[in-house]
């Protein structure tokens, strides 16, 4: 059995609580635009910034519904392991294995919508940055839990997790200032 230390339970929790908030906005959006085509997000703030023109598009509903959905789920079970880590509640390796598991295709997942965003759509969605932000994360606090104190790759890769992390957003960072520096330097 696994317990994880508070030092991870509290950001564990938290990171997970604002991908699902992230997520169930983004659905409620998303089916107020099903219901009236007309409708304009919230999220749709100008040419770059548009959860709507990103919404409508066949990556948006890469399995034939709604990509938030999965986060729905998938940010549920992270945030109840969440709560019960926060509660001191020791749970087996392979619950937190397969949360890991979880979290390691969600960043593939989010990789490929960034990319996707930048090069396909041309926009970029303001809930779904939310969880681009958070998937990382928690899957480096997922690393540590699981590998922080083993010798071999993952033990490395443990070691190295917030500097990976940090990587990770310099890289889209630096991405999202490049695909759009016209209209970011056009704002000065």
């Amino acid at each position: 059995m696994i317990a994880a230390p508070p030092r991870s339970a509290w950001p564990l929790l938290l990171l997970a609580l604002a991908g699902w908030i992230a997520s169930v906005t983004l659905t409620v959006e998303r089916f107020k635009l099903f219901v009236d085509p007309a409708y304009v997000p919230t999220c749709s703030l100008n040419p770059v910034l548009s959860c709507g023109s990103v919404m409508t598009t066949e990556q948006a509903a890469v399995f034939g519904f709604p990509n938030p959905l999965m986060g729905i789920v998938g940010f549920s079970v992270a945030v109840t392991l969440g709560v019960l880590a926060v509660a001191h509640v020791g749970l087996p390796r392979w619950v937190w294995g397969g949360l890991w598991l979880g979290m390691l295709l969600g960043v593939v997942f989010v990789c490929w919508l960034i990319f996707q965003s930048l090069y396909r759509i041309g926009a970029l969605c303001p809930y779904c940055m939310v969880v681009w932000a958070v998937v990382p994360p928690l899957l480096a606090l997922l690393t540590d839990l699981l590998w922080g104190r083993s010798s071999g790759a993952l033990g490395i890769l443990a070691e190295w997790r917030w500097t990976v992390v940090a990587v990770f957003y310099a890289v889209v960072l630096l991405l999202v200032f490049l695909r759009f520096q016209d209209y970011w330097l056009s704002l000065a």
